[in-house]
């Protein structure tokens, strides 16, 4: 950032009330009436655990974000990081067909972490939270020695139907993509260099993805064959359809090109196109229809066929492999 300044107002993570001031009831006492309920959440927080109604079938996930791997002090509020949080967690329960019905918080925080700082973070979630009519269900606080901050969120959701796996992709079906692509690695290198202002949606879809929860049921009614959360870009999660269903999935570049020429004025040709082929943290949603199968909302990417003879299941541009990778957590790159 230029000069050292942070991109919005909000508590930093030092030079306020550190936690070491408060003991854990204290600290729970300030978090928990921020959370609303739902009329699945029997018993609220407080107890040892609190009470979900479920159903047959229910699915769970988890993430979890680190403070200077997942996120920087300078341009990341800690409301920015609870809504940023929900949404790649509650995108997982979306992308399996699912409706989220609760999740559960873990802080694990230097002690000299600003109590401030919290309460915004706490703030974000339960307002992400709220707007998907999800209980936060509880949670865990830990102390960390000096300078680690994680936030890590499990979530739970109901599964009225069947799940729609990464492995149910099939020959002649089309691969598509529900929301935008490109836009969160792009405000992330607009941050990076300080250049935030010249794309803000961006930048604020870096800082607060926008997953469309509704959508995942909608295309698993529809008939989608496989869907995922794409949060280590499109290559990288497209990839892992296609090797689970044991296909080759081709994209088209005309069907890619309206998503790059929205960043190529911002960044140049080459980095929009990295961008929409490799930037992750998107959680936009990734499925595959049968060819007379495209619901509403959706936007055609490829196709997929079965691999020639001798050819590894994969993900191809027009016919061809290219080297962008997506995200990978311990490569780094």
């Amino acid at each position: 950032m230029p000069n050292g300044q942070r991109l919005q107002r909000g508590p930093m993570m030092t030079g306020g009330t550190p936690l070491r001031s408060l003991d854990e009831d204290q600290l729970l006492a300030r978090i928990l009436p921020a959370y609303g309920v739902t009329d699945e959440l029997l018993v609220a927080p407080g107890d040892d655990a609190a009470v979900l109604r479920t159903t047959e079938r229910t699915i769970a996930t988890t993430d979890t974000v680190v403070l200077g791997r997942d996120w920087l002090d300078a341009w990341s509020s800690g409301a920015d990081v609870g809504h940023k949080v929900i949404a790649q967690n509650l995108a997982d329960v979306a992308a399996m067909g699912g409706h989220p019905t609760g999740i559960l918080v873990t802080l694990v925080a230097d002690p000299e972490l600003s109590l401030e700082w919290v309460l915004d973070l706490v703030a974000g979630l339960a307002d992400a939270c709220a707007a998907a009519k999800v209980a936060v269900l509880g949670g865990d606080l830990s102390s960390a020695p000096a300078g680690v901050v994680m936030v890590s969120v499990t979530a739970l959701g109901r599964l009225d139907g069947e799940p729609v796996l990464r492995s149910g992709a099939r020959d002649g079906d089309v691969l598509a993509v529900y929301g935008s692509l490109g836009l969160a690695d792009a405000g992330l290198r607009l941050l990076q260099t300080g250049h935030e202002g010249r794309h803000p949606q961006a930048v604020a879809r870096q800082r607060r993805p926008e997953p469309s929860l509704a959508a995942g049921p909608a295309a698993a009614e529809a008939g989608a064959t496989s869907m995922l959360d794409l949060s280590d870009g499109l290559l990288r999660d497209g990839g892992r359809i296609a090797r689970s269903s044991g296909v080759v999935i081709d994209l088209d570049p005309a069907q890619l090109a309206p998503f790059v020429e929205v960043l190529t004025d911002v960044l140049g040709a080459e980095a929009a196109l990295d961008c929409v082929l490799a930037g992750g943290e998107e959680h936009s949603l990734l499925a595959t229809f049968p060819a007379d199968v495209l619901p509403d909302g959706w936007r055609a990417l490829g196709r997929v066929r079965a691999p020639a003879e001798g050819e590894e299941p994969g993900i191809l541009v027009a016919g061809e492999v290219v080297m962008h990778t997506g995200w990978d957590h311990f490569s780094g790159s």
